[in-house]
């Protein structure tokens, strides 16, 4: 028996590009830009504060907190109202590492200390799923007595973060990729939202086998005859479902998913380009170079240099 959703959501990549803590004084007031293609983490670990997004009314931050931008969108975090905030990349930090920080900011009175992910899906479902986000997913995790997960991940990425003993960098790696997907789980699980489009795709007991099956094979010779096979349907009532359910004919959602996958792999290894071209169901290295160019602007040969 298939599960497309969770199949989907076992494939989900994340790579960290930036980790942040901050030790912050009031009063103090931070702006993050737009973070293109990038989702950002915030999980408070002490004190409080507010986080304000354009168009969205101001959030209160509690210590034990887990909150994720999924879209990059530029945002503001404050000790208090209408306190100013500084630009963040014209502030100061002190280099950990490649991609850890430490960032020490404020006038010198309450403490809150944050510690800030910026990451990046790396794979074909991760774009998909990032698409239908909210703008804002927020969880109060320390106080909540059904979240026994969420508290115990939120302290040990508050431990690493203080102590910052060998290996930390590499353990809140792995803590953030477990909280972004836990996040997401608890959204798909009560959010209306999250049964709309794709999502609603996946869930579908016909659609969801076809989806699957593109999922795991994007190089397989497929067509609408094959696919409709899969889903146990006639071409054409497959057909109406799928672009009904995803927004997008199947051969078009076929097409999509093999250059995006194509993309993260080539990212990844150094497999010949003829051979990544065969892989994702091309029969020659020119005709995925056209496709993937009309896709992405570039050639596969300028994204991998």
């Amino acid at each position: 028996m298939t599960d497309p959703l969770g199949e989907a959501l076992h494939q989900l990549r994340l790579s960290g590009t930036l980790y942040c803590r901050t030790d912050l004084t009031a009063p103090w007031g931070i702006a993050v830009p737009e973070l293109e293609g990038c989702l950002a983490l915030v999980v408070v670990t002490a004190g409080s504060c507010r986080l304000e997004i354009d168009g969205s009314e101001p959030l209160h931050l509690a210590a034990g907190s887990l909150t994720l931008l999924p879209h990059g969108t530029p945002h503001v975090f404050r000790s208090g109202p209408d306190v100013p905030a500084d630009p963040l990349f014209e502030l100061p930090v002190e280099m950990l590492s490649d991609c850890y920080e430490l960032l020490r900011h404020g006038g010198g009175g309450e403490l809150t200390q944050v510690t800030y992910g910026v990451l990046r899906f790396d794979n074909a479902a991760g774009d998909r799923l990032a698409r239908q986000l909210p703008p804002v997913l927020h969880m109060d995790g320390w106080d909540a007595d059904d979240a026994g997960w969420l508290n115990s991940t939120l302290r040990l990425i508050a431990r690493e973060a203080q102590e910052l003993r060998p290996g930390g960098e590499t353990v809140l790696t792995r803590l953030a990729d477990v909280l972004v997907v836990q996040a997401i789980r608890a959204w798909l699980a009560g959010a209306p939202e999250a049964r709309q489009g794709w999502l609603a795709a996946l869930r579908d007991e016909q659609v969801g086998r076809a989806l699957a099956a593109i999922h795991r094979s994007p190089g397989r010779d497929w067509g609408l005859v094959s696919l409709a096979r899969e889903a146990g349907m006639s071409r054409s009532a497959f057909a109406e479902r799928f672009t009904a359910l995803v927004g997008e004919p199947a051969m078009r959602y076929l097409a999509d998913w093999r250059m995006q996958s194509a993309r993260t792999h080539l990212r990844s290894t150094t497999e010949p380009l003829s051979a990544v071209a065969h892989r994702f169901g091309y029969q020659s290295e020119a005709a995925f170079g056209r496709a993937f160019k009309r896709a992405f602007g570039v050639s596969p040969g300028s994204l991998r240099a």
